[in-house]
């Protein structure tokens, strides 16, 4: 199992490319089971989440294959449409097929998902949306079955508890084939939704409303395969943007949607770091003294969750003292202790961390937890003096598209090492 081996003190300068969003193709991958023929996904990260889903894809009974950043997929009809354990605890998002094999079969059986432990993520939104279009819902043995007597989803007005993200995506799925009309209230109004939206009308769905609460679905007969290019990723672009401020960099994002960045650009404006549009990208640049900014994590356009982490281990390097609100997941701050090993000063009640600002953090042994947690840290070793190991990388992988290689054309020392931990 590979490490990281950073040596940090570098300022980070130069130009960045930010790759597709691997939280749009993951979605955009399962609505190929939506329609037979040759689907051409474009911009797609060579990401472990994304090699995890193709494999179920082809275990469905698909062909797909990843060449760079190409993803071709030859959907057919499949003989069981059934998602394994093996493969589904891989990775939480796979239970974006249930909504696709229920709107074209009528019927699925998936395994409770998988995927990093920061908290409990239920999918009873899913399910009582399938519900309310006429599926039959049963729990048995860890996996969810799925079946609509009808043969065919009807069409329906679904009100979600809260605004969650693979909810609404599913649900999207499995409307646009479902008889009559879909609205949605209280949808998650993420970009990686709208881009769902936008692949599943170029097959020839009806959907209004994506990037709203409110998104409506006229149900179609069929959809025809497509070709189209992801969006870049605006967590990986955020990323870079910490890092960059946190070393006290000057970075061009290149390939960046500035619209999707707007609630992290805000906060780190607000704490003294300059962020600009430049062309098709983002310059971040940041010198001497940054201000502690408080943050609350919340559903878009809000803070993102995802870049909790990240901001956090840049208000370690800032003057004062910072509160940091987690609102969406109950456990994610198991990035803290680590953090404090390396010399940060984080104390953390509930759901809110208390960051005081610290003059210089050390590099360390530290162990990854959780995708964005394996970010932070790479972040932290970028700044401490020293050496930091960053092991167990295999949780950045699932979601950052070569970040040694990345990070060491922006100046920094980093490489990745083999390692047992």
């Amino acid at each position: 199992m590979d490490n990281l081996r950073i040596q940090g003190g570098a300022r980070l300068e130069g130009t960045v490319r930010i790759s597709g969003a691997k939280n749009a193709a993951l979605p955009i991958l399962c609505a190929a089971l939506l329609a037979d023929g040759d689907h051409r996904f474009r911009n797609v990260p060579q990401l472990r989440d994304v090699r995890t889903m193709a494999k179920l894809l082809r275990h469905l009974g698909l062909d797909a294959s990843q060449d760079g950043n190409v993803v071709d997929v030859v959907s057919r009809r499949i003989p069981e449409p059934v998602a394994p354990y093996e493969l589904v605890k891989q990775m939480r998002a796979s239970v974006l097929v249930l909504g696709p094999l229920v709107a074209r079969y009528g019927r699925a059986s998936v395994s409770l998902p998988g995927g990093c432990a920061i908290g409990a993520r239920p999918i009873d939104q899913h399910l009582k949306g399938l519900e309310a279009m006429g599926a039959e819902v049963e729990l048995k043995h860890g996996y969810v079955h799925v079946e609509v007597p009808a043969g065919r989803l009807k069409g329906a007005e679904i009100v979600l508890d809260m605004p969650t993200v693979t909810g609404t995506e599913n649900l999207l799925s499995a409307a646009v084939l479902a008889q009559g009309r879909t609205t949605l209230v209280n949808a998650a109004r993420e970009p990686e939704i709208e881009e769902l939206a936008r692949v599943l009308n170029k097959m020839g769905a009806d959907v209004e409303g994506a990037g709203t609460d409110v998104i409506t679905v006229q149900g179609v007969e069929s959809l025809q395969p497509v070709d189209h290019a992801i969006i870049p990723d605006r967590i990986e672009a955020g990323t870079y943007m910490a890092a960059a401020a946190a070393t006290r960099g000057n970075v061009l994002l290149e390939g960046v949607t500035f619209e999707h960045l707007e609630a992290v650009a805000a906060k780190m404006r607000h704490a003294g770091v300059a962020v600009e549009r430049e062309g098709d990208g983002i310059r971040v640049a940041a010198e001497g003294e940054l201000r502690a900014t408080d943050i609350t994590t919340a559903p878009h356009p809000g803070f993102p969750t995802d870049m909790q982490a990240q901001f956090m281990v840049l208000m370690c390097t800032a003057t004062g003292q910072s509160r940091i609100t987690e609102t969406i997941f109950e456990n994610r701050f198991m990035h803290v202790p680590e953090l404090n090993r390396m010399g940060a000063e984080i104390d953390v009640d509930g759901r809110t961390a208390t960051v005081k600002g610290v003059e210089s953090m050390e590099g360390a042994q530290v162990m990854a937890t959780d995708l964005r947690a394996s970010a932070s840290l790479v972040i932290a070793g970028l700044v401490a003096h020293g050496t930091t190991d960053v092991l167990r990388v295999y949780h950045i992988d699932r979601g950052y598209e070569r970040i040694e290689e990345k990070f060491a054309a922006l100046g920094a020392t980093i490489e990745r090492v083999p390692g047992h931990a």
